[in-house]
């Protein structure tokens, strides 16, 4: 059902909003990033404000919705504390910061140059030049630093002073920090006209720099959407995902640390602490493959988890994760990590060693939260590992989780922790999934995760270096990175005429050492063999062993003899996904495949 947040849109003065900034009935809610504008796009909004130009709309939320629990903070620069706002900035804090800054605060303005330098900076406006027609509003906006006085050559030269007022006067330069002070301005502006001593063409400029500038910045309005306190959070999320495309996107994660914050819980740092044992950093064997697995995944893992155990549907869609409780994170973190461990064991028994060969991170959140439910006594059952391996293969051969998953994640958990404890279950996944004969030949590049698995699957048929003869186990694999390279070159299948699309497919690739990619070049195998056979020292029946180790029909592959050659190895692949899969592929035989092929693979 459709949530009407209903929200409001008002045009604001500035004013007004400037005075709730600095009581604090404007805050910032914890989630959003620091103030990050340097001294050129500070000047930049200045100019515009001075001209009237529009700069976009400012979005709030209502503060004290007891659902929506965000800690908040004021804005950089505001002094006061312990105030309860009235509003959260969801959009243009960069904005609403700079302006308060710069026009607002008396203290100088902590910011950047465009090279990074850390400088403090107030800005004054050049009463001259903003009079004239043919002067950059930009450039009549002059940043001076902290002690009011721009200078050259190593600070021993002052080339414009304005420490004092008698100075700001005789240089005609307004300072535009006092511009929302009623009285701070018109004391400056008679003693502007003292200091000229009432000079008619000095009264005549400042009267029109009043019309022209101040009356324009004092009566700037804004468009200010407010969202209503029953806006629910997920409403929130999307719309600041919606309004924030050029700023640092707000992720589940960053609401829910939100919200753990006033339990006064640093949900970042926890996940420091989290990721680093995910991640296997003080593990003898210290890979990269659950890299992918971020700070959202492991929110949605402990949402799995701990709804699986509710009296509830399982379900870990965005709503569930922001509606994650404190408590349940809290009670249920350890578990969810001590998965995400036995995750990681079950890959290296999948042959699955590094990020870039790893098929689906996506699959990782069911599988952490499967191993999570059934702990390490059952997962570590020969029986458990068996239902837990054809369900992933399934996963990835059927390519089941490139899109959104949430559904596919809670039927799993229900499904294979059924199995796994022998009762009933509905096997969605595996009774889903299927893998066409046709598949092989369209997987060209190492980007799917069909192609991903099938190359883990020669890995686990013990595939050996043709060079070296090692296997590709965890630790060669880590510490001699094999890559994936043509069986028949590709310079030699195009000089032969070979279509693309089968020297090109997977069916043609194998996991190989530099050493052994460069033997190979871009000879015929028969060429390339005698090499390897010289280089590895090695004989024929030795050599013939490691060919063949990758699935690769020997005698064809010496006699060059590519069309048998890949016809073999189609078939032998195929054997190996489906014994993983537990399934048939049922269209080895079918008039597309036959026409592709040439040839039926049964």
């Amino acid at each position: 059902m459709a949530i009407n947040i209903a929200p409001k849109s008002i045009d604001t003065e500035l004013s007004e909003l400037m005075r709730d900034v600095s009581s604090g009935k404007a805050q910032l809610p914890e989630f959003q990033r620091s103030w990050t504008w340097d001294d050129g796009r500070i000047r930049g909004i200045l100019a515009s404000l001075s001209q009237g130009y529009p700069m976009g709309a400012i979005m709030r939320l209502e503060y004290g919705n007891e659902s929506v629990k965000f800690k908040y903070r004021t804005i950089e620069g505001v002094k006061v504390q312990g105030v309860t706002p009235n509003h959260l900035i969801l959009d243009g804090q960069q904005r609403l910061t700079s302006m308060y800054r710069a026009t607002f605060s008396r203290d100088p303005v902590d910011t950047k140059t465009d090279k990074g330098k850390n400088i403090k900076r107030y800005y004054y406006v050049d009463i001259k030049m903003c009079l004239d027609e043919n002067q950059d509003r930009y450039d009549a906006v002059i940043p001076v630093p902290e002690d009011r006085k721009v200078k050259t050559d190593f600070d021993r030269k002052v080339l414009l002073d304005l420490s004092t007022r008698e100075l700001e006067y005789k240089h005609e330069m307004f300072p535009i920090n006092i511009i929302f002070d009623s009285s701070a301005r018109e004391d400056w502006a008679d003693g502007y006209k003292e200091y000229h001593k009432y000079d008619k063409a000095f009264m005549e400029r400042y009267k029109q720099f009043r019309t022209d500038v101040i009356e324009i910045i004092i009566g700037y309005k804004l468009p200010v959407i407010t969202l209503g306190r029953e806006t629910p959070r997920e409403a929130v999320c999307k719309v600041f995902e919606n309004v924030n495309t050029g700023g640092v996107s707000l992720t589940v994660f960053e609401l829910v640390t939100a919200t753990f914050a006033t339990y006064e819980f640093d949900l970042r740092q926890d996940w420091v602490l989290c990721r680093d044992i995910i991640w296997g950093k003080n593990e003898p064997l210290n890979t990269d493959v659950m890299h992918g697995v971020d700070e959202t995944a492991f929110l949605t893992t402990v949402t799995l988890y701990s709804s699986y155990f509710a009296n509830t549907m399982t379900t870990c869609k965005k709503k569930d994760v922001l509606a994650l409780p404190f408590e349940s994170y809290q009670a249920n973190k350890q578990a969810v990590l001590e998965g995400y461990k036995m995750a990681r064991k079950f890959l290296f028994n999948q042959y699955v060693f590094r990020m870039r060969d790893l098929p689906y991170t996506t699959q990782l959140i069911p599988l952490a939260a499967i191993c999570a439910v059934i702990g390490k006594s059952t997962f570590n059952l020969p029986q458990t590992q068996n239902i837990l391996k054809q369900w992933y293969w399934c996963g990835i051969m059927g390519e089941m989780y490139g899109g959104a998953n949430e559904t596919r994640y809670a039927n799993d958990i229900e499904d294979i922790v059924a199995a796994i404890h022998g009762k009933p279950s509905l096997n969605r996944t595996i009774n889903s999934a299927y893998f066409s004969a046709t598949r092989l030949i369209s997987l060209q590049t190492r980007n799917s995760a069909a192609y991903k698995g099938i190359m883990a699957l020669v890995y686990r048929e013990s595939c050996r270096d043709f060079v070296k003869g090692t296997t590709m186990d965890i630790v060669k694999s880590m510490d001699e990175a094999p890559d994936i390279h043509h069986i028949f070159p590709e310079a030699y299948c195009i000089q032969q005429g070979y279509r693309k699309e089968k020297w090109n497919s997977i069916i043609n690739k194998t996991p190989l050492l530099p050493e052994s990619n460069r033997q190979i070049g871009g000879d015929a195998p028969s060429k390339y063999s005698n090499k390897i056979l010289k280089k590895a020292n090695i004989d024929e029946v030795q050599y013939r062993t490691r060919v063949e180790s990758h699935l690769v029909n020997y005698e064809a592959f010496i006699n060059d003899d590519f069309d048998t050659y890949f016809v073999d190895r189609a078939k032998a692949i195929m054997k190996v996904i489906e014994d993983a899969m537990g399934k048939i592929i049922a269209d080895k035989s079918s008039e597309q495949t036959i026409h592709l092929y040439g040839v039926s693979l049964e």
